[in-house]
Protein backbone atom coordinates (compact mmCIF):
# COMPACT_ATOMS: atom_id res chain seq x y z
CA UNK A 1 0.00 0.00 0.00
CA UNK A 2 1.29 3.43 -0.92
CA UNK A 3 0.73 6.27 1.54
CA UNK A 4 -1.80 8.78 0.13
CA UNK A 5 0.87 11.50 0.26
CA UNK A 6 3.49 9.35 -1.50
CA UNK A 7 1.63 8.66 -4.76
CA UNK A 8 4.39 9.82 -7.10
CA UNK A 9 7.53 7.66 -7.47
CA UNK A 10 10.39 8.69 -5.21
CA UNK A 11 13.31 10.25 -7.05
CA UNK A 12 15.80 9.42 -4.28
CA UNK A 13 17.95 6.32 -4.99
CA UNK A 14 16.82 3.32 -2.95
CA UNK A 15 18.75 1.58 -0.21
CA UNK A 16 18.42 -0.84 2.65
CA UNK A 17 17.77 1.82 5.31
CA UNK A 18 15.09 3.95 3.67
CA UNK A 19 11.99 5.54 5.12
CA UNK A 20 9.04 5.06 5.16
CA UNK A 21 8.99 1.29 5.67
CA UNK A 22 6.29 -1.34 5.98
CA UNK A 23 7.11 -3.66 8.89
CA UNK A 24 5.87 -7.14 8.05
CA UNK A 25 5.23 -9.46 10.99
CA UNK A 26 5.83 -12.65 9.02
CA UNK A 27 9.27 -11.43 7.92
CA UNK A 28 10.31 -10.26 11.40
CA UNK A 29 13.06 -12.28 13.10
CA UNK A 30 13.63 -12.39 16.87
CA UNK A 31 17.21 -11.54 17.86
CA UNK A 32 18.03 -13.21 21.21
CA UNK A 33 21.31 -11.25 21.44
CA UNK A 34 19.64 -7.83 21.29
CA UNK A 35 20.19 -5.98 24.57
CA UNK A 36 17.35 -3.96 26.13
CA UNK A 37 17.10 -0.34 25.01
CA UNK A 38 17.63 1.91 28.03
CA UNK A 39 15.93 5.31 27.87
CA UNK A 40 17.02 7.97 30.35
CA UNK A 41 15.42 11.38 29.86
CA UNK A 42 15.78 14.42 32.11
CA UNK A 43 12.61 16.54 31.69
CA UNK A 44 14.54 19.70 32.61
CA UNK A 45 16.47 19.42 29.30
CA UNK A 46 13.30 20.38 27.39
CA UNK A 47 13.89 23.82 25.87
CA UNK A 48 10.94 24.90 23.74
CA UNK A 49 8.30 24.03 21.16
CA UNK A 50 8.65 25.58 17.73
CA UNK A 51 6.70 25.64 14.49
CA UNK A 52 8.82 24.74 11.45
CA UNK A 53 6.09 25.55 8.92
CA UNK A 54 4.62 22.06 8.45
CA UNK A 55 4.76 20.55 11.94
CA UNK A 56 5.98 21.36 15.40
CA UNK A 57 9.12 20.20 17.17
CA UNK A 58 9.86 19.93 20.86
CA UNK A 59 13.56 20.67 21.22
CA UNK A 60 15.96 19.61 23.97
CA UNK A 61 19.28 20.81 25.36
CA UNK A 62 21.71 18.29 23.85
CA UNK A 63 24.94 19.89 25.09
CA UNK A 64 25.39 17.15 27.73
CA UNK A 65 24.41 13.50 28.25
CA UNK A 66 21.41 14.24 30.48
CA UNK A 67 18.79 12.79 28.09
CA UNK A 68 20.09 9.69 26.34
CA UNK A 69 19.32 6.25 24.98
CA UNK A 70 21.76 3.32 25.06
CA UNK A 71 21.70 -0.41 24.36
CA UNK A 72 19.45 -2.27 21.94
CA UNK A 73 21.17 -2.31 18.54
CA UNK A 74 23.17 0.87 19.33
CA UNK A 75 26.95 0.74 19.63
CA UNK A 76 27.10 4.14 21.35
CA UNK A 77 24.81 6.21 23.50
CA UNK A 78 22.74 8.82 21.68
CA UNK A 79 21.50 12.20 22.95
CA UNK A 80 17.90 13.36 22.58
CA UNK A 81 17.69 16.35 20.22
CA UNK A 82 13.96 16.72 19.50
CA UNK A 83 10.69 14.95 19.05
CA UNK A 84 7.93 15.54 16.52
CA UNK A 85 4.78 13.88 15.24
CA UNK A 86 3.46 12.76 11.87
CA UNK A 87 -0.33 12.80 11.50
CA UNK A 88 -2.93 12.84 8.75
CA UNK A 89 -5.99 14.81 7.78
CA UNK A 90 -8.12 11.79 8.74
CA UNK A 91 -7.68 9.07 11.37
CA UNK A 92 -7.31 6.30 8.76
CA UNK A 93 -3.76 7.36 8.02
CA UNK A 94 -1.12 9.65 9.44
CA UNK A 95 1.80 7.49 10.52
CA UNK A 96 4.92 7.57 8.37
CA UNK A 97 5.53 3.83 8.71
CA UNK A 98 3.10 0.91 8.56
CA UNK A 99 2.75 -2.59 10.04
CA UNK A 100 1.45 -5.16 7.55
CA UNK A 101 0.39 -2.17 5.39
CA UNK A 102 -1.75 -0.77 8.23
CA UNK A 103 -1.47 2.95 8.98
CA UNK A 104 -1.88 4.44 12.44
CA UNK A 105 -3.53 7.82 13.10
CA UNK A 106 -0.17 9.32 14.14
CA UNK A 107 3.46 8.51 14.82
CA UNK A 108 5.85 10.03 17.36
CA UNK A 109 9.54 10.32 16.40
CA UNK A 110 12.13 10.84 19.14
CA UNK A 111 15.32 11.96 17.36
CA UNK A 112 18.71 11.24 18.96
CA UNK A 113 22.27 11.78 17.73
CA UNK A 114 25.59 10.05 18.27
CA UNK A 115 27.55 12.53 20.41
CA UNK A 116 30.29 9.95 21.01
CA UNK A 117 31.36 9.92 17.35
CA UNK A 118 30.31 13.40 16.19
CA UNK A 119 30.78 16.93 17.58
CA UNK A 120 27.34 18.22 16.56
CA UNK A 121 23.85 17.15 15.54
CA UNK A 122 24.37 18.80 12.14
CA UNK A 123 27.42 16.60 11.44
CA UNK A 124 25.78 13.46 12.83
CA UNK A 125 22.81 13.89 10.44
CA UNK A 126 25.12 13.27 7.47
CA UNK A 127 26.39 9.90 8.71
CA UNK A 128 24.96 6.37 8.60
CA UNK A 129 25.38 5.87 12.35
CA UNK A 130 24.73 9.50 13.26
CA UNK A 131 21.05 9.34 14.21
CA UNK A 132 18.83 6.96 16.14
CA UNK A 133 15.10 7.60 15.92
CA UNK A 134 12.53 5.86 18.10
CA UNK A 135 9.19 5.63 16.30
CA UNK A 136 6.02 5.14 18.35
CA UNK A 137 2.69 4.41 16.67
CA UNK A 138 -0.22 6.31 18.23
CA UNK A 139 -3.86 5.26 18.14
CA UNK A 140 -7.05 6.85 19.38
CA UNK A 141 -8.02 6.06 22.95
CA UNK A 142 -8.31 7.42 26.44
CA UNK A 143 -6.72 10.80 27.15
CA UNK A 144 -2.99 10.52 27.87
CA UNK A 145 -1.94 12.89 30.63
CA UNK A 146 1.59 13.57 29.31
CA UNK A 147 0.44 14.15 25.74
CA UNK A 148 -2.43 16.35 26.94
CA UNK A 149 0.10 18.72 28.56
CA UNK A 150 1.73 19.14 25.14
CA UNK A 151 -1.59 19.49 23.30
CA UNK A 152 -2.65 22.21 25.75
CA UNK A 153 0.49 24.20 24.89
CA UNK A 154 0.03 24.00 21.09
CA UNK A 155 -2.35 26.98 20.66
CA UNK A 156 0.51 29.25 21.81
CA UNK A 157 2.76 27.96 18.98
CA UNK A 158 1.20 29.89 16.11
CA UNK A 159 3.90 31.13 13.76
CA UNK A 160 6.86 29.68 11.92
Amino acid sequence: AVHPLWQSPLTIPGGTRQSPINIQWRDSVYDPFLKPLKISYDPTTCLHIWNNGYSFLVEFDDSTDRSIIVGGPLENQYRLKQFHFHWGAINDWGSEHTVDSKFYPAELHLVHWNAVEYPSFEEAVMEGNGLAVIGVFLKLGAQHEGLQTLVDALPAVRHK
